[in-house]
C-alpha cells in the first residue's frame, strides 16, 4: 500500500469520525503525534493526513493550537455534504436522513425544469432526447442493466432542460447531487426501485407531449406530479431497505400504501 492511499484511507476514516460525532464540533483533533502513534505512521506522512482534513473542509488549522473540528453539517458546502454522504454508509440512519434531503432537493430541481419545459417554449431537437432515451431503452431492456450509466443518462437529459431554460444554478445543484449519489452504489440502485422500463416510459411520454401542439391538461399535470412524489418515496424506502436504516419500509410496502 503506498503512502498516497495510506494518507487518503486514514483521512477517511478520521472524517468519519467527524460525521458520525465521535469528535465534536469545536474540539481538538488528535495531533500529528497521535495519529502518527495510532496508524503507525511517520509524523510527516501524519502531517500530510491532517491537511487534508483540512482541504477538506473537516477542521481549521491554528497555529500553535492544532487543528479544530468544524460543525461541517452545518457549516459545510457541497463539497463536504458529498463526503459525509460517502462516509455516512456505517451508519445506516445518518446515510438514510442525509439520502432523503438529497432526494427532495433532485425532485425539487427535476420536476420544475419538466413542468417549466413543458409550459414553456422547448428550444431542444426531440431528436437529441430520442437519442438519449434509445440508449436508456437499450440499457434498461439489456440482461443486466447498469443503474450507473442509466441514471448518469437521465441526469444529463434533466441537464439539458435546465441548460434550456436558462437556469444554470438548478443545473449546477443538479451536477453536485448527481456526483453525491453517483459514487454511492446503495444511492443509485436506489434510484430504480421501479423497473427500469417505467423510466423509459416516462421520458417517452414527456417527448411525446413536447412534440404535441397541446400541452397536458391541469389534470394530467397534477397526476404527473402525484406519480413523481410516490416514485422519490419509494426511492428512500429502497435505500433505507438497502442500507438497513431503523424503520425501514420495502419499496413494495409504499407502493402499496401510497
Amino acid at each position: 500500500m503506498g503512502d498516497r492511499t495510506v494518507v487518503a484511507d486514514v483521512a477517511d476514516e478520521l472524517a468519519r469520525r467527524v460525521a458520525s460525532g465521535e469528535y465534536e464540533p469545536g474540539g481538538l483533533m488528535p495531533s500529528v503525534r497521535q495519529v502518527a502513534d495510532e496508524f503507525d505512521l511517520n509524523r510527516a506522512t501524519a502531517q500530510l493526513i491532517l491537511g487534508r482534513l483540512e482541504s477538506y473542509g473537516f477542521v481549521d488549522a491554528y497555529r500553535g493550537k492544532g487543528f479544530v473540528i468544524r460543525d461541517v453539517r452545518a457549516e459545510g458546502g457541497v463539497d463536504v455534504y458529498r463526503r459525509l454522504f460517502r462516509l455516512s454508509m456505517p451508519d445506516p440512519d445518518m446515510a438514510a436522513d442525509m439520502f432523503g434531503n438529497i432526494v427532495d432537493e433532485e425532485r425539487g430541481i427535476a420536476l420544475e425544469a419538466l413542468l417549466a419545459y413543458t409550459g414553456g417554449e422547448r428550444a431542444i431537437d426531440p431528436a437529441v432526447l430520442k437519442d438519449e432515451i434509445d440508449e436508456l431503452e437499450t440499457l434498461a431492456r439489456g440482461a443486466d442493466p447498469d443503474p450507473h450509466r442509466m441514471l448518469s443518462i437521465e441526469l444529463g437529459l434533466l441537464r439539458r432542460l435546465l441548460t434550456a431554460l436558462g437556469h444554470t444554478v438548478q443545473r449546477a445543484v443538479l451536477n453536485s447531487i448527481g456526483e453525491m449519489v453517483l459514487e454511492v452504489p446503495e444511492a443509485v440502485q436506489a434510484y430504480f426501485a421501479v423497473s427500469p422500463d417505467l423510466h423509459v416510459l416516462v421520458w417517452r411520454a414527456l417527448v411525446a407531449v413536447w412534440e404535441s401542439d397541446s400541452g397536458p391538461s391541469q389534470a394530467q399535470l397534477a397526476l404527473f406530479e402525484d406519480l413523481f412524489g410516490m416514485y422519490h418515496r419509494k426511492v428512500v424506502a429502497r435505500f433505507e431497505e438497502l442500507v438497513g436504516a431503523a424503520g425501514a419500509e420495502s419499496a413494495d410496502v409504499v407502493a402499496a400504501t401510497a
